[in-house]
């Protein structure tokens, strides 16, 4: 299940975002990344543990907290610390999928499964040329580039790629979710359930029979499904 965020962050908090990543150090993206992703991984990112990382990692906290949409389509029971990077004119990130075990920074070797990738753009498209994220699902390959502030919520078992920048550059923040339902399928399944009972709610009273036997079953589902 691929889904598209739209105004995560205001213009004004990415324009915040903006400003704090140019004055900030970078470094090779390698550093982050397992044995086989390092081989076909060129990209720059704000190290981890940097005051830039804490500063720009909480805001965009503070904005999942105010997207219902991330929470339907996550279902979130951990989120690991947003990391910043860029792509300039050359750069690009081969075909992976992303490790399932992340250690979390700041922590005593405090472990999370990553069960949900995020991206959140951070340039608009006009700004450059390829560097397009690709995912792979049953369904093909699935091109992403959104507006600056938008996101996209992809399953980590995904195959994907960002694809070379010809022109430009392009900056972004990325992160992962351990989800209270592991399995995409059954996520995938109840974040439709809930977009139908949001339809339902908007077309009839909340104490309706339908929108009511419909949310008892989300409810009933999710408890059967959930990990805490």
């Amino acid at each position: 299940m691929l889904v598209q965020i739209r105004q995560v962050l205001t213009r004004e908090e990415v324009a915040h975002c903006r400003k704090v990543l140019e004055a900030a150090a970078w470094a090779d993206g390698r550093q982050t990344a397992g044995e086989q992703s390092a081989k076909i991984k060129l990209n720059l990112q704000i190290p981890e543990n940097s005051p830039a990382s804490r500063e720009l990692g909480d805001l965009v906290l503070r904005a999942l907290g105010r997207t219902p949409m991330f929470s339907s389509a996550a279902l979130p029971l951990r989120v690991y610390p947003p990391m910043f990077n860029r792509y300039d004119t050359g750069m690009h990130f081969g075909a992976h999928v992303d490790n399932a075990i992340r250690y979390v920074p700041g922590t005593n070797g405090f472990r999370m499964r990553a069960d949900v990738s995020t991206t959140l753009f951070l340039t608009d498209p006009d700004a450059y040329e390829g560097g397009e994220l690709v995912v792979e699902d049953t369904y093909g390959s699935h091109a992403v580039k959104l507006p600056a502030g938008d996101m996209v919520v992809y399953p980590a078992t995904s195959l994907h790629r960002v694809n070379e920048i010809t022109r430009g550059s392009r900056w972004g923040c990325f992160f992962w979710s351990q989800s209270m339902v592991k399995d995409d399928g059954q996520r995938a399944f109840l974040y439709d359930m809930d977009m139908a009972i949001i339809g339902l709610r908007q077309a009839l009273p909340d104490d309706h029979p339908s929108v009511l036997a419909l949310t008892a079953s989300y409810h009933n589902l999710l408890r059967r499904w959930a990990e805490m």
